[in-house]
């Protein structure tokens, strides 16, 4: 069973909750939900969580809600600990860039601040 948790910035804020903050309730309801099947399931579906590829190992959970497409984007903490890093509305065909450089960024620093890097 895995576990998945936020990041937390040094200044301790958490850019999950604030992205889904965000979000309305019914969009809340079906990421806890997705958030779950990853917590619980040895094997998830691709269409809800899948390792990008060419990246630092970023993982990215896979969110559609009628015609909205979120993407929460993490890493692995170990063997079943997820660590959630950002997350925002797919837009283009692609996962933006940018928001896989966060990513790598955040879990770079949640493994300096560990003191595993």
């Amino acid at each position: 069973m895995r576990e998945v948790n936020f990041y937390t910035t040094s200044s301790g804020k958490s850019p999950i909750a604030d992205f889904l903050d965000s979000l309305s309730g019914k969009q809340v309801q079906k990421i806890t939900w997705i958030l779950e099947i990853i917590e619980e399931y040895d094997i998830v579906p691709k269409q809800y969580f899948k390792k990008l590829v060419n990246t630092d190992d970023i993982w990215e959970v896979r969110v559609i809600i009628s015609s909205n497409i979120f993407r929460l984007l993490g890493f692995f903490d170990g063997a079943n600990l997820v660590i959630l890093t950002n997350g925002f509305a797919k837009k283009t065909q692609k996962t933006p860039l940018k928001e896989i450089k966060l990513a790598e960024i955040r879990k770079k620093e949640y493994f300096e601040r560990k003191g595993k890097l």
